[in-house]
């Protein structure tokens, strides 16, 4: 089952691998002049990844009860490139333990 916290992990590093892509795509496009295409398609991804970012940063803040502090960092962490993926690792080294993750005896 998808929980907010999985959501917000899975828009965190699709979000920061179309960073990747848009900035290819804007070497491309501004260095090489070759093509604008990588421009095309992964400023749409990109665009669409960002809104699903902060749409799960906000659910997986009220979710798991974030402070108004972490939630704004975690919204600005969407603006710099591949800053989203760091908070998220920041964000899932203090994280309490869940039951999935407690070893069986």
């Amino acid at each position: 089952m998808f929980t907010p916290y999985k959501i917000f992990r899975i828009a965190a590093v699709a979000e920061a691998f179309s960073w990747a892509g848009l900035l290819v795509g804007m070497y491309l496009k501004r260095v090489t002049e070759t093509t604008d295409l990588g421009v095309y398609i992964f400023g749409r991804v990109h665009g669409l990844l960002f809104v699903v970012y902060i749409a799960a940063a906000v659910w997986t803040a009220r979710a798991e009860r974030w402070s108004l502090l972490r939630t704004l960092v975690g919204l600005t962490a969407s603006i710099p490139p591949f800053t989203s993926l760091i908070f998220e690792r920041w964000v899932a080294k203090r994280r309490p333990a869940t039951e999935e993750l407690t070893p069986v005896a």
